[in-house]
């Protein structure tokens, strides 16, 4: 067999890329030869292809793999060609059926030894670590996968030790804020404990101001009630004394002009009744004169 033609050998992380030996004719008598036979042929034709033409080889590598569920030669060397093109879903998955598929230790130490080398490439180091352990379950003398294991574990470490720093980052920094918080709650309370000491000193102050009085405010308003009193004293003196009553307001007239007319009139013949009385008494008492004065 002619194996040597179609390992593919990809520099990353020391792909595991040697096409796996065709012998599912010998390890599986009960399967359909004719359709493993077809099977392996088709997988050869794949690994021709693919040193020219990726997409030919993709197509031939999936009929390989359609027409055999028992040949994992097919799938490996399929993942093989999806990791050169950097499909790493598409690797992973053909790596994860080959080891599936593998009837030896061999086939499955190189499907789990590139399995790791996807999730490396990927950063997932933890996975990667536990992918190298299976691999060299199924060959511990592979320094290739050991190295890769001592690799993906310093990697790991890494990302620890750099989650924890960026973990403690933040809890520094939740810390700080909580802090920053604390603080500016406490001077907000302290201001405005001030701002209310100073209100009620103000308030004080004014009370005060206002019972002090302004001096000058003080001295008009005694000399006003002064005035108030002294006017009080004058009205009190002018008031008329008990049982005389309180002067009435005049009246306005509710007679008819020619009422008020005939009111003059009678007044005025009264007026002159006592006149003319007046003046018979005067002419009455007068002493007249018989005789000349010579």
């Amino acid at each position: 067999m002619r194996i040597s033609l179609y390992k593919i050998f990809f520099g990353l992380l020391f792909l595991q890329g040697g096409a796996f030996a065709v012998v599912a004719q010998e390890q599986e008598p009960e399967a359909d030869a004719k359709d493993l036979k077809t099977s392996v042929d088709l997988t050869y034709e794949a690994n021709n292809e693919l040193e020219e033409d990726f997409v030919a080889a993709e197509a031939t590598y999936r009929k390989a793999i359609a027409k055999s569920e028992k040949n994992a030669v097919a799938r490996y060397n399929l993942g093989n060609a999806y990791y050169k093109e950097n499909s790493m879903g598409e690797a992973f998955m053909r790596y994860k059926e080959a080891g599936e598929t593998a009837m030896t230790k061999p086939e499955k130490h190189k499907a789990f030894h590139n399995m790791g080398n996807v999730f490396m490439k990927n950063e997932e180091y933890q996975k990667a670590v536990e992918a190298y352990k299976e691999a060299l379950r199924n060959d511990p003398t592979d320094e290739e996968t050991r190295y890769n294991l001592a690799l993906a574990k310093e990697k790991l470490k890494k990302e620890q030790q750099q989650n924890q720093q960026n973990q403690d980052d933040q809890n520094q920094d939740n810390q700080d804020n909580k802090d920053n918080q604390q603080n500016q709650d406490q001077q907000n309370q302290d201001q405005q404990q001030k701002d209310e000491q100073q209100q009620d000193q103000e308030g004080g102050e004014q009370d005060d101001e206002q019972d002090k009085g302004d001096p000058n405010k003080d001295g008009d308003q005694k000399e006003e009630q002064e005035k108030e009193g002294q006017g009080d004293k004058e009205q009190k003196q002018k008031k008329p004394e008990e049982g005389e009553g309180e002067p009435q307001q005049p009246r306005k007239s509710q007679l008819s002009p020619q009422q008020i007319k005939n009111i003059l009139e009678a007044m005025n013949n009264e007026e002159k009744k006592v006149q003319e009385k007046i003046n018979g008494k005067k002419v009455k008492g007068a002493q007249v004169k018989t005789e000349k004065d010579w």
